[in-house]
């Protein structure tokens, strides 16, 4: 079903106006209360409780919140010409440009483009921001990434005063009102189908997705638009003669078990909008991690090691951020030829500190030393818990952890160039680091 048939098999359902919550009469056109076009409709809208909410390319709608002045340009946030794209603005996108798309082929295609180095330190803070409102909605609040989450909004309306649709609705545009970003809204019966929503109505959007809906709308779509489904099982499954998933819900569940064990059975129950998924509010993030692609390959430790200890210390400002701590350090590495190197090491206690990230992930890179020339360094820390309940060592070592949040707390005020630790300090002259 086209966007225009959608469109009119719910024109003569009941719905409400996004901007200001006004129930709709069946054929209205525009809200009856402030005139928006914004109106939402769906023959379920008054029972579904299961959203999966996105922040809209977050990284570049946060520069251009930050910077009203390239509010109206394409956007690209990524470093240097070898680096990639960390994100694309929608006016860079309808150039081409897409995030983990190299910077040079962006630039090619978009060469007016403006690029905006990343800022996590500010992403993670307005993330923040975003989080503690949705939990505002409800406990059950499951985040995929620093940008989006599942909520599951369900038993909430006698609080709230209005269904779950309204509340969302209500909830964007407070965000957007309030924090200068907007989000886009999916809201369904499953997480599956709840994701998949939030992405038809971009960007600002709001849409509802039924379990009725769901068969029809996943019919012509590829096999790889199942969640899970990678380029190798994608072509597994074309090499079977499963290209669309509806080549998957016209074959029997049984027969797709026999071909495919435990898989096949989540692959019949999922082109048929089936999944049983709960949302989990603890999962919270597993690894925070910074790295860098250099201008011009490097081979010296001297060099790479004080590269390594500015990610350091993101990655801590990112782990103080989030009050959390972690006990595996890692240590990635990216030759000239892109082959990569990954190293981790787990140590004693828990650490959100950036000189005891860098002592781990120092020696690591001491090791990998040889003469190679490598074109992106990394930082990571794993293994994550709230931070009250660990980093015994870092308590101990009071003393530098309270420079390092001093530090932290200037920077935060006065721009992360005001304190630069001897390791980091480049002097004046330029390396093309």
């Amino acid at each position: 079903m086209n966007d225009a048939a959608r469109d009119e098999k719910f024109h003569h359902v009941p719905g409400f106006c996004r901007d200001c919550l006004t129930d709709a009469a069946e054929t209205a056109r525009r809200c009856v209360a402030c005139g928006s076009p914004r109106l939402v409709r769906h023959p379920a809208l008054a029972s579904l409780t299961l959203a999966h909410i996105d922040c809209d390319a977050f990284y570049a709608t946060v520069a251009k919140r930050d910077n009203p002045d390239i509010a109206d340009k394409p956007v690209v946030i990524g470093g240097g010409k070898r680096g990639v794209v960390s994100a694309a603005c929608y006016i860079a996108r309808t150039y081409g440009v897409r995030s983990a798309m190299p910077m040079f082929k962006a630039l090619a295609l978009c060469p007016h483009a403006v690029v905006v180095k990343p800022d996590m330190a500010q992403y993670v803070r307005v993330g923040r921001e975003v989080r503690q409102r949705m939990m505002a909605l409800t406990p059950l609040v499951e985040p995929l990434s620093i940008d989006e989450a599942f909520l599951d909004l369900s038993g909430t309306e006698r609080v709230h005063g209005a269904i779950p649709a309204k509340v969302l609705a209500r909830f964007a545009s407070q965000v957007e009102r309030d924090i200068g970003i907007t989000v886009s809204v999916g809201l369904s019966v499953n997480k599956f189908l709840a994701k998949i929503a939030s992405d038809l109505d971009k960007p600002r959007g709001f849409a509802v997705l039924g379990q009725d809906d769901a068969r029809e709308l996943l019919a012509d779509k590829p096999v790889g638009f199942i969640y899970g489904v990678g380029p190798a099982s994608q072509e597994k499954l074309i090499a079977r003669g499963f290209r669309l998933i509806g080549d998957l819900q016209r074959t029997d569940e049984t027969e797709m078990m026999k071909q495919f064990g435990g898989e096949g059975r989540r692959l019949w129950q999922l082109s048929r909008g089936i999944d049983e998924r709960k949302v989990v509010p603890d999962r919270g993030a597993k690894t925070i991690s910074n790295e860098t692609t250099f201008e011009d390959d490097i081979r010296d430790l001297v060099t790479l090691e004080r590269i390594l200890w500015r990610l350091c210390e993101r990655v801590s400002s990112r782990l103080k951020g989030g009050s959390l701590a972690g006990s595996t350090i890692t240590l990635k590495l990216k030759t000239a030829d892109f082959r990569q190197r990954t190293r981790s090491q787990s140590i004693s206690s828990a650490t959100q500190l950036a000189h005891r990230i860098f002592a781990v992930a120092r020696e690591m890179l001491a090791r990998e030393i040889d003469g190679t020339a490598f074109r992106l360094i990394g930082a990571g820390v794993s293994a994550l818990k709230p931070a009250g309940e660990a980093a015994d060592e870092d308590l101990l070592d009071r003393r530098t952890a309270d420079a390092e949040r001093a530090m932290d707390d200037v920077r935060r005020k006065f721009g992360n160039t005001a304190v630069i630790r001897g390791i980091a300090y480049q002097g004046p002259a330029k390396t093309g680091q």
